[in-house]
């Protein structure tokens, strides 16, 4: 098993003729074979894009471009999409894909108006539809499938669930648990923007549910209360024996109340958001908090070993 996406995951791509949608189209197809199934462009359906050097063995491939989301799925029976398209755009692409009943959509685009974002957000709560994202770097898991920019080659199949707010924190985590021996079962990059589609919660609940996945890495930052949301959360499901060994941290305990620290969504404001608070709900939760990034990996192992 695994949570969100498997070597059965059909993915169009919506952007894929722009030089970003074109590297990482060909980064997912050099992956195991990540079934990558079309493209989608208003103004160049009916057109064939060809996979390059990037794709590895792949190079060559062809996928069919489609008009909309909606054609492409029909034609291809897609149950995943993954949104490379700018900023000004990508909240009109992610209700397409909404509207034509993608059951998984990836966002992976940076800047989103926030007004644009909750639009998306109104029509997503009366929808069948999951968006991971925006502004993440999407979702893997190891010899099956990748939709994003997660760097493949550091990944290996295993039994560690990684849910992460940072990007660069998540390949930290995989990279260290990669190293010590333990694998991932698939890492997810909810992304740090203040209107997204999925919170901690829904993906723990599903890591929780997945038999392959015997520990999980909660990497947080400052901003919000979803990490203490999710703590709470954990903490009810303790209560009814639903509990896994975590590891999780923060990021950006540094920084000074009404400062932007990295993500949109990472500032401190109204006395809420602030690290010490997010660490305290880690542990009151049975969370065992890194005392930095580089000692994820290390100190899940302590975790393990008891």
């Amino acid at each position: 098993m695994s949570i969100l996406v498997n070597k059965d995951t059909k993915v169009l791509v919506q952007g894929l003729t722009g030089k970003t949608g074109t590297f990482h189209t060909e980064q997912a197809l050099a992956y195991f074979g990540t079934q990558m199934v079309g493209g989608i462009h208003p103004k160049k359906g009916g057109e064939t894009w060809t996979a390059g050097e990037g794709a590895g063995d792949k190079s060559g491939a062809e996928l069919p471009i489609f008009a909309t989301v909606a054609e492409g799925k029909k034609a291809t029976g897609a149950n995943a999409s993954v949104v490379y398209v700018p900023p000004a755009g990508a909240g009109d692409a992610i209700i397409e894909a909404i509207d034509a009943d993608i059951p998984l959509i990836i966002c992976i685009t940076e800047g989103i108006p926030v007004m644009d974002m909750v639009k998306v957000k109104a029509r997503l709560d009366k929808s069948k539809s999951r968006l991971i994202g925006p502004n993440c770097p999407g979702v893997l898991t190891p010899e099956e499938c990748k939709i994003g920019i997660m760097p493949g080659r550091i990944f290996k199949k295993g039994s560690v669930g990684i849910l992460s707010r940072s990007g660069t924190l998540t390949y930290e985590a995989v990279f260290q648990t990669t190293n010590e021996g333990l694998g991932q079962s698939t890492a997810v990059g909810i992304g740090g923007d203040p209107v997204k589609g999925t919170e901690f919660i829904d993906m723990l609940d599903l890591f929780l549910d997945d038999d392959e996945t015997e520990s999980i890495i909660m990497i947080g930052e400052i901003g919000g209360s979803a990490e203490e949301d999710a703590c709470e959360w954990l903490k009810a499901q303790a209560e009814k024996g639903r509990r896994k060994p975590m590891v999780g941290f923060i990021a950006g305990r540094t920084a000074p109340p009404g400062r932007t620290m990295g993500h949109a969504g990472a500032v401190i404001s109204g006395g809420k958001g602030g690290a010490d608070d997010k660490i305290k709900a880690m542990e009151d939760a049975g969370i065992r908090v890194s005392p930095s990034p580089a000692q994820l990996g290390s100190t899940l192992v302590e975790v393990l070993k008891g």
